[in-house]
């Protein structure tokens, strides 16, 4: 089944936060069952088991990691990221979430290595929450945001969007990352110490500059 994945008893002490010993003691009144036992004696435990386990000790309430994103300096320091992440933060609060990660960044949304992204990955795969809140769908991902919700949902994590497909700066933004994609392509084709590399990239930014006015 999507998203769940069998784990250890030294997995499953460490995702809840207790010791291997308090596993045993929780296995022998009932509290957690494994699914499984090993020739050699190991446990197994349902990683959905554990997580309900963690749930019901944080009273029911589902994990969130929040997600704020901006893509120039410029928007940082102008309280931008700041107002977003205090919004994402009230939107979780107000959907009864239980609020395990704040992450805020300054970063293309085409940069697939985006240290923040990464480790909402991160924490998902370790199974540290249930759901990512994004204020608009282009702030997870400028391109192929379906593929990084498939990428959670292996991991049994829903992606919630406030607000909609693209975020007010978005024309601003768009035009800063097809700079980018031209860059780099004349780059590859020019070689980026070039005079012709220089005079591609101009030409193509008044040309992008252009579709956007």
């Amino acid at each position: 089944m999507a998203g769940e994945r069998v784990l250890s008893t030294g997995q499953a002490a460490k995702r809840l936060g207790v010791s291997v010993r308090t596993i045993y003691r929780w296995e022998a009144v009932g509290r957690l069952v494994p699914t499984a036992r090993l020739q050699s004696g190991q446990r197994r435990f349902s990683s959905r088991d554990i997580d309900a386990l963690l749930r019901s000790r944080s009273g029911g309430k589902e994990r969130c990691g929040v997600y704020a994103r901006v893509f120039s300096e410029k928007q940082a320091e102008a309280g931008n990221l700041q107002r977003q992440k205090d919004r994402l933060v009230a939107a979780a609060t107000d959907r009864g979430y239980e609020i395990t990660a704040t992450v805020a960044e300054r970063a293309s949304g085409l940069n697939e290595k985006r240290r923040g992204l990464r480790r909402l990955f991160r924490m998902a795969a370790d199974g540290e929450i249930d759901v990512v809140l994004v204020e608009f769908k282009d702030r997870l991902a400028r391109f192929g945001f379906g593929y990084v919700v498939e990428a959670f949902s292996a991991h049994g994590v829903r992606v919630e969007v406030l607000e909609g497909p693209v975020a007010v700066d978005a024309a601003q933004e768009l035009v800063a990352d097809m700079r980018t994609i031209v860059t780099w392509f004349a780059a590859r084709l020019y070689g980026s110490r070039s005079q012709q590399f220089r005079r591609k990239v101009k030409e193509a930014a008044k040309e992008v500059e252009g579709l956007v006015d």
